[in-house]
C-alpha cells in the first residue's frame, strides 16, 4: 500500500497547492481554493499560508 504524500499538483492554477491540498485530502480544488480566499479577505493569513506551502511543498 502506498502512503499518501502531500506535493504540489501539475493540474495548477497558480502554483498547484490548493490542487495538491485537494487531491491529498480527496477533495474538489475549488473547495479548497474557496477556503483560501476567505481565510486572506478574513485576516490576510491565507495568503501567508499559500506562500508558505508554494515554498516547502515539493513537486511530484
Amino acid at each position: 500500500m502506498s502512503q499518501k504524500r502531500l506535493v504540489r499538483s501539475q493540474d495548477k492554477v497558480i502554483a498547484g497547492v490548493a490542487a495538491g491540498v485537494a487531491n491529498y485530502f480527496d477533495i474538489d480544488p475549488t473547495i479548497v481554493r474557496i477556503i483560501w480566499l476567505i481565510c486572506f479577505l478574513v485576516g490576510g493569513s491565507g495568503l501567508l499560508i499559500y506562500i508558505i506551502f508554494w515554498l516547502l511543498m515539493p513537486t511530484r
